[in-house]
């Protein structure tokens, strides 16, 4: 269509302080939607809401926004997963990749699931994939979570850490971010099922440590040490300004007065459990 003489039409002209549509902010990282896990992480946030349970986080701006990280995590409770992972969606809605025993994979319904969210399959004892693929989703950009204890802790004390993270780190050439999470054993955790009414309103506490820059040729052993001991301080830490008191409570670690099991005795019972677990398994 023609104009009028002397008239001309105005060039990408947008209106003041309105960004155009399909424009995301500089500081936001585009990413494909996940249907499945997002389901996943509206049901925890509905299951954590009914509970009324309490979070409460330091160190929150640690989490990256962007780029690919180690996030070496406590465990002494089963839903500690969710819980990081919750505590991450509501700092910028990023999906935590979780290293899982292959065991779970194996469940008709929770290894879809697993499947579903990419998460990775571990085999105790071949590792060998499970690293391969570790390594691979950090150098593309993930977020992988890992419980570098290797299991729950039954002691509620930071028990000695696998080298694993910091393999991984190492070779994907990302940083190791240590996460500590305190309270949320009291929803569920190994020999204890609370009721709902020990559950409702639990304080959760994470504290997220400085990341620890890993370099290619890192001594795994030495910086495994360090992480341990990081982690156990998230710990202490936590435990010490816990807005509950444990002492007598089967939740709080032995030396804090508390009636969980002594590391030492927490070793025993699991090796009895590894034990048991394994002649099952030849008799099959």
């Amino acid at each position: 269509m023609s104009t009028r003489a002397g008239s001309h039409k105005p060039k990408n002209v947008q209106p003041k302080n309105v960004q155009p549509r399909n424009v995301q902010p500089s500081n936001v990282q585009p990413r494909n939607v996940e249907a499945t896990y997002a389901t996943a992480i509206a049901a925890g946030r509905s299951v954590f809401g009914l509970l009324r349970v309490k979070p409460g986080t330091s160190g929150l701006q640690r989490l990256p926004d962007s780029g690919g990280a180690v996030l070496a995590i406590t465990h002494f409770g089963y839903l500690d997963f969710a819980l990081v992972e919750w505590m991450m969606w509501q700092k910028n809605r990023r999906h935590i990749r979780f290293l899982a025993k292959k065991g779970a994979f194996r469940h008709p319904l929770v290894g879809r699931l697993l499947r579903a969210m990419r998460h990775i399959s571990v085999d105790m004892t071949d590792g060998a994939l499970a690293y391969s693929q570790a390594v691979a989703a950090l150098r593309d950009g993930e977020v992988l979570g890992v419980f570098p204890e290797g299991g729950v802790n039954a002691s509620f004390t930071v028990r000695a850490l696998k080298t694993g993270a910091v393999r991984m780190a190492a070779e994907a050439g990302v940083p190791i971010i240590p996460v500590a999470v305190w309270g949320g054993h009291r929803l569920l955790t190994k020999n204890h099922k609370p009721s709902v009414r020990e559950a409702f309103r639990v304080p959760v506490r994470f504290a997220i440590g400085e990341p620890i820059p890993v370099p290619r040729q890192a001594d795994a052993a030495a910086l495994t040490l360090e992480l341990h001991t990081t982690l156990q301080g998230l710990v202490d830490a936590l435990q010490t300004s816990y807005p509950a008191d444990g002492r007598g409570r089967w939740w709080q670690p032995a030396h804090l007065g508390g009636t969980a099991p002594t590391p030492e005795q927490a070793a025993i019972v699991e090796a009895e459990r590894k034990r048991r677990k394994a002649a099952a398994e030849s008799r099959e």
